[in-house]
């Protein structure tokens, strides 16, 4: 790879660090803090996380389409300006409704700069295009490995204003990832148009082609599957390892090195799908992360924990991976855009219903075990929807 492109991958690495590690899973870290000082419930809380999921799915679409039109770039930037005053906001917000607001904000950036970053790089590099996502993808390992490390830190430091602190430090981090897209982020260059330009009709055709295409519905309810369990993880499973009497520092570095594992693994699991197919990657990294979830279910103890996110740091980059450039697979490179934003539309909808059933199922009792049976349930779904992906594939 030139200079150039490695200028690109390490910006799109740190915006995918911004607005999926921070602007979306790094909340679970800062919630206990931030649930003591506003005292917030459980469910609260869950209506949080999702106010985000809200806001990425009503305009995910949409992002999609400015994408389409105006090129990545200028969706990207946008989507990071809303995530920078989504995050300044948080830092000096006390009420509940300016919270919801704010949350929701987090996810219309995450919408406008995450989807179209990922048709963007994977336009650039078709040829690996497995690889380069995964390589984006490693800066959500960065993210929470940085996150799992500084944030128990910084809200333990003053566990009145703490949590303020963090979220004006990936306010500062996002500013930079603004800087770093102005600077090395670009739009590829559109294909040459020959002979008569697509009437509506034939557009609507093709748009049509993708959303019925049964693999990429297929992958869609896969990665709808992805989305609900591992924001429900991301949001409560440091809490539930704080509710099993595991020191707070210890759950943060549990976490850290979670993000660190995702780093290793998000390009292995992008050259290994390239390899073996995204079904049988997807498969594999499904299983995994099943079997990751189901461990702290039946042992709450620092074992289990411990072994809950090692396994899952090893997969979850699988899973992300896999399912984005699955999307891509079946369908023409000029509607790659579309299949990407159709497909996040299904992870979007999960990360909406997520929160708000995990917090209504933990409510006052904090029954996490249950709420995590029920994730462990569905990521089995996801595992034998995965299996029919890949069979699906070999018959062509």
């Amino acid at each position: 790879m030139t200079a150039r492109s490695l200028r690109m991958i390490a910006s799109g690495a740190l915006i995918t660090l911004v607005t999926v590690a921070l602007a979306r899973l790094s909340f679970g870290l800062i919630l206990p803090a931030m649930r003591d000082s506003l005292a917030l419930s459980y469910a609260e809380a869950g209506h949080l996380g999702t106010a985000t999921a809200l806001g990425y799915l009503a305009l995910v679409m949409v992002a999609g389409a400015l994408a389409a039109r105006r090129g990545a770039r200028v969706s990207i930037l946008l989507g990071l300006v809303c995530v920078i005053l989504g995050f300044a906001g948080l830092s000096m917000a006390s009420d509940y409704v300016p919270l919801l607001g704010l949350m929701t904000l987090l996810g219309i950036g995450t919408a406008f700069a995450y989807t179209p970053l990922i048709s963007l790089i994977g336009t650039w590099f078709p040829a690996r295009r497995g690889l380069v996502i995964g390589l984006l993808n490693s800066g959500v390992g960065t993210g929470m490995m940085s996150a799992g490390w500084i944030v128990p830190y910084i809200t333990q430091l003053d566990t009145d204003i703490g949590w303020r602190w963090v979220w004006a430090l990936f306010a500062a981090v996002a500013v930079v990832a603004l800087m770093a897209t102005l600077a090395f982020v670009h739009n590829p260059p559109r294909p040459a148009e020959g002979g008569r330009a697509p009437g509506a009709a034939e557009r609507r055709a093709a748009r049509w082609a993708v959303f019925c295409n049964p693999r990429v519905v297929l992958v869609g309810l896969v990665y709808g599957i992805v989305g609900l369990t591992y924001i429900v993880q991301a949001i409560f499973m440091y809490s539930y390892a704080l509710a099993a009497d595991i020191d707070a520092q210890v759950a943060g570095a549990l976490a850290a090195f979670m993000g660190m594992l995702g780093i290793v693994f998000g390009p292995l699991w992008g050259g290994l799908s390239d390899r073996l197919g995204r079904g049988q990657s997807l498969t594999l990294s499904m299983a995994m992360a099943f079997v990751s979830t189901l461990l702290p279910v039946l042992s709450p103890t620092l074992f289990g924990f411990a072994a809950h996110y090692v396994i899952l740091g090893v997969a979850v980059t699988g899973m992300f991976t896999s399912s984005l450039a699955a999307s891509t697979e079946w369908v023409n490179i000029d509607q790659a855009p579309l299949a990407v934003s159709y497909v996040t539309l299904f992870f979007a909808t999960g990360q909406l219903v997520g929160p708000a059933v995990a917090g209504w199922l933990i409510g006052d009792t904090e029954a996490f075990r249950l709420t995590f049976g029920v994730s462990t349930a569905l990521l089995l779904i996801g595992v034998l929807l995965s299996m029919q992906l890949t069979r699906i594939s070999k018959t062509g």
